[in-house]
């Protein structure tokens, strides 16, 4: 029987009791200091650091690959068909609700189907694709090239390795890894809620990413000039040292069209607080939010 039919059988057993058991909105174990390998990004569920939570729980769901970058880059073998630094996902061709949908006429700008900078966030978070489906696993002879666009169930169950492996690859959305990591979960399992990461395909509730940045901008107009220019990046200079840097908020050029994307406003990999050893900004923001800081780097208003 499918693990995931045992475990929904348990479950209905337990709340059909009458009583309450969610574990609720959990705070996260990880330090969220230092590195990406100290927050919920380290999928190995392995703090660098040291503690933290255990993962066994989550084995027969991903692959614990045991190296924390590898869930997104690999050195060798990496996708040839985006533009990222050496990309190591599946980016399956998946098509967005977006805001040019919605029928809206306050929207002055166009929007696109996302770019390749809010895809790289989206191959997990829309749901569609396994949080442990890689193109490159860890060791030789494990490299699969149809894996860039296409999940394979068979190649992710070769994986081996010490510990529980998964017979399950779940996605981040209801019924997969959203099952427990919701405020109702499955009793017991210690899951914080996730429902705020389960971004889906219908982008038409956050802000729109594929969105033109308005080519009018500086005095007089209702958004800030970026200040510098990095490759493909523009970026809004917020310490003045004249370098793009992680607490930068930037736009994306594609194709002559300056763009807002995912990566606008995200650092997959954590943005210190305050520098060097302090807390990530939350929700690995650029800027944190307070008095409406990230909105009003681009926004006048």
């Amino acid at each position: 029987m499918n693990i995931l039919k045992i475990i929904s059988a348990a479950a209905l057993l337990i709340l059909g009791s009458g009583h309450a058991y969610a574990d609720g909105d959990l705070p996260t174990k990880f330090l969220n200091q230092g590195t990406i390998g100290n927050t919920r990004h380290n999928l190995t569920q392995r703090q660098t650091s040291g503690g933290g939570p255990s993962g066994s729980n989550m084995d027969p769901y991903r692959n614990n690959y045991e190296e924390v970058c590898v869930y997104c880059h690999t050195p060798h073998g990496a996708a040839t068909s985006v533009s990222l630094p050496l990309w190591n996902r599946t980016m399956k061709a998946t098509t967005y609700t977006t805001y040019s949908q919605l029928g809206t006429t306050t929207l002055t700008q166009p929007v696109s189907q996302p770019g390749i900078n809010s895809l790289s966030c989206l191959s997990c978070h829309d749901g569609q694709t396994a949080v442990d489906s890689i193109i490159n696993m860890p060791g030789s002879g494990r490299y699969q090239a149809s894996q860039e666009t296409s999940q394979d169930l068979v190649f992710l169950n070769a994986w081996n390795n010490v510990g529980t492996d998964a017979t399950v690859h779940g996605g981040l959305k209801l019924g997969e890894c959203l099952y427990c990591h919701v405020p109702n979960g499955f009793v017991g399992a210690g899951a914080p809620d996730f429902t705020v990461a389960e971004i889906g395909t219908d982008l038409r509730n956050d802000h729109p990413v594929g969105i033109v940045y308005p080519p009018t901008n500086g005095p007089g107009t209702d958004f800030n000039t970026p200040a510098g220019v990095k490759g493909t990046a523009r970026y809004f200079d917020l310490n003045g040292n004249s370098a793009m840097d992680s607490g930068d908020v930037r736009l994306y050029d594609t194709g002559g069209l300056v763009k807002v994307e995912c990566a606008s406003c995200h650092d997959p990999h954590g943005v210190p607080s305050a520098g060097p050893g302090t807390t990530f900004k939350p929700t690995f923001l650029r800027v944190t939010n307070t008095g409406s800081a990230l909105c009003l780097t681009c926004h006048v208003k």
